[in-house]
C-alpha cells in the first residue's frame, strides 16, 4: 500500500460533467473512506455555473445517490467528506477567473499546507486543454510560479489532440508551464487490475515468456467491444470516429503491453520506454496495403442519432491488422477489433499458438479445434484463461478443447480499487507507470493518422446493431 499523499488541492475543471460525476467524486470518497487520503486536503470543482458551496455539496451529494448507489453515503464520513469540498465559477476562457482561483487556493480555510501541493485535473474537452493551461500559467499556478513551495502537477484525459499535429502543439503548450515529471496523460484502461497483470502474468512465469514471440505464437487478437451505440456523444463522435476514440488509445496500448520487451527495472521510465519502441515499430500503412488491413463500419441506424449528420461516413468499428517490424515478432499479425452496438460488451485479448509440428489427433493439415491459447479477459469478467487439447473420455482417441481458468474475484478475497482509485493515487504519489509519455502519444497518433489517410473517402460498411460487425471483416484474417 502506498503512503499517504502530503496534504493537496486538486482542483477539477469541469466539475459539473459526467466524468466527474460518475468516476472523479466517487473515486475520491471511497479513498477518503479507505483512509488514502491526508487529514488536510481539498477539492475544488470549476464550472460555469453558478454555485455556492453547500450548492455543489448538494449537487455532488444527489449525483453520488443517483450514478453510484453502490457507494455507502453514511451520514458522518460523508458530511466529513463534504466538508472538503468547495467551487468556484470561473469562464475557462477568461484569465480573471484564474487570479480569483489562485486567491482561493491561497486563502481558502486557512488550513496549513493545502496551498503546498497543487492537482489539476481536466475532465473537459480535449479543445480546452491549452486553453486552461495558458491561462493557469499567466495566473501563476504553473509548476515553474509555485507560491508555496510545493508540487504542481496536471491531469488530462484522452483523447490528446485530435491527429499527431494538434497532439504535439498540446504537448508543447503543457510543457511549457508543466514539466513531462508533473504530467499525468490519463488512460482509464491502465489503471484496470487485468491490465497491469499482463506485465506480471508474462515476466514472473518462466513457462511463458520462453514461447512470446515469433516462433511460437501465430497471432495475437484484441477485441474492445460494446453493446451499445454512442449514446449522447453524436457530435463528439462525428469529429472523432472509433479509430480516434478507441483504437488509439485503449487498443494501442493494450498492443503495446502484451508486445513489449522486458524493461530494465520496473521504474515508470524503463516500462514507458519499452512500450514506445513496440508503437515506434508498427509497420506502416499504405493507400496499397491498408485494404488488406483495415475493415471500417457504421451501425446500421447511426445516422438517425442525434448531432449526427444524414450522410455520414464516420466509423463506430474498426478492425486493423497489424504488424510490428522488430526482433520478436517480425511477420506476427496483431488484430484490434473495437466497435459499437456490437453483440455483447467485452474486452479481452487471445495470444494464439502455433500448431504442433506433426497432429497426431486430427487432421494433419490443421489443428485449429486444438490451438493453445491464453485469453486475458479484461472485462467484464477479469479472468486469463488456458486453452489446450485433452483426450475424451472413452476408448477412441478424440481430442477436445479444454479451459483452466484464473478468477480475479474468486482466487483473492480483497477488493482491488477501480481504475481511477489506482490512477488518482498513483498520480498523488508521482508514480507515472501507468499514465501515458509524451513520445507514445505522438507515436500512437502517427500510426492512426496513417491509417485515416489510408482509408480517406471510403464509405464504412454497415453491420446490424448488436451482431459481430460487418462480414467484411474476415477478410483480413
Amino acid at each position: 500500500m502506498q503512503a499517504k499523499p502530503d496534504s493537496f488541492s486538486i482542483v477539477i475543471f469541469g466539475a459539473n460533467s459526467d466524468l466527474a460525476a460518475r468516476k472523479l467524486f466517487p473515486s475520491l470518497y471511497e479513498l477518503f473512506l479507505l483512509g488514502h487520503l491526508p487529514e488536510e486536503y481539498r477539492v475544488i470543482g470549476v464550472g460555469r455555473a453558478a454555485l455556492s458551496h453547500e450548492e455543489f455539496r448538494a449537487q455532488v451529494d444527489e449525483k453520488l445517490r443517483t450514478l453510484s448507489p453502490g457507494i455507502v453515503l453514511d451520514k458522518l464520513p460523508f458530511k466529513t467528506f463534504c466538508s472538503r469540498l468547495f467551487y468556484v465559477k470561473l469562464d475557462l476562457a477568461l484569465v480573471e477567473g484564474y487570479h480569483f482561483l489562485r486567491r482561493v487556493l491561497m486563502d481558502l480555510s486557512g488550513e496549513s499546507n493545502t496551498c503546498d501541493h497543487l492537482l489539476f485535473y481536466l475532465a473537459t474537452p480535449p479543445a480546452l486543454a491549452p486553453i486552461i493551461v495558458r491561462n493557469l500559467a499567466q495566473a501563476g499556478l504553473g509548476e515553474n510560479k509555485a507560491t508555496c513551495g510545493g508540487w504542481r502537477k496536471i491531469i488530462v484525459e484522452k483523447p490528446y489532440g485530435s491527429n499527431l499535429p494538434s497532439a504535439r502543439e498540446l504537448n508543447a503548450v503543457i510543457g511549457e508551464v508543466f514539466s513531462e515529471e508533473r504530467i499525468f496523460r490519463i488512460d482509464h484502461y491502465l489503471g484496470k487490475e487485468t491490465v497491469q497483470n499482463i506485465m506480471v502474468f508474462r515476466f514472473s512465469n518462466g513457462i511463458f515468456e520462453p514461447l512470446w514471440n515469433r516462433h511460437y505464437i501465430a497471432n495475437v487478437s484484441i477485441t474492445i467491444a460494446e453493446n451499445f451505440g454512442i449514446r449522447d456523444r453524436g457530435a463528439y463522435y462525428e469529429e472523432a470516429g472509433l479509430l480516434r476514440d478507441i483504437v488509439q488509445n485503449h487498443g494501442l496500448q493494450l498492443l503495446a503491453a502484451v508486445a513489449m520487451e522486458p524493461p530494465v527495472d520496473l521504474s515508470a521510465d524503463a516500462v514507458r520506454d519499452e512500450k514506445a519502441k513496440v508503437l515506434r515499430s508498427v509497420r506502416p500503412f499504405t493507400i496499397e496495403n491498408a485494404g488488406q488491413s483495415v475493415v471500417l463500419g457504421q451501425y446500421e441506424g447511426y445516422r438517425s442519432e442525434k448531432n449526427v449528420a444524414a450522410d455520414s461516413r464516420v466509423e463506430t468499428f474498426a478492425a486493423v491488422k497489424f504488424f510490428i517490424d522488430n526482433w520478436r515478432w517480425k511477420d506476427v499479425p496483431f488484430f484490434i477489433k473495437a466497435g459499437k452496438n456490437l453483440a455483447e460488451t467485452v474486452t479481452e485479448i487471445v495470444i494464439t499458438f502455433n500448431c504442433p509440428p506433426q497432429n497426431f489427433f486430427g487432421p494433419a493439415s490443421s489443428c485449429s479445434y486444438t490451438a493453445n491459447q491464453v485469453i486475458m479477459r479484461i472485462q467484464p469478467e477479469e479472468t486469463i484463461a488456458i486453452r489446450f487439447g485433452a483426450k475424451r473420455p472413452g476408448e477412441e482417441v478424440i481430442t477436445d478443447p479444454v479451459f483452466m481458468k484464473f478468477d480475479y474475484k474468486t482466487s483473492f478475497a480483497g477488493v482491488g480499487l477501480t481504475p481511477y482509485h489506482r490512477l488518482l493515487l498513483d498520480a498523488l504519489a508521482g508514480d507515472q507507470m501507468n499514465f501515458i509519455r509524451q513520445d507514445s502519444v505522438e507515436y500512437s497518433w502517427a500510426i492512426i493518422d496513417v491509417i485515416r489517410e489510408a482509408v480517406a473517402g471510403q464509405q464504412p460498411d454497415s453491420y446490424p446493431v448488436h451482431s459481430r460487425g460487418p462480414e467484411s471483416v474476415q477478410n483480413i484474417y
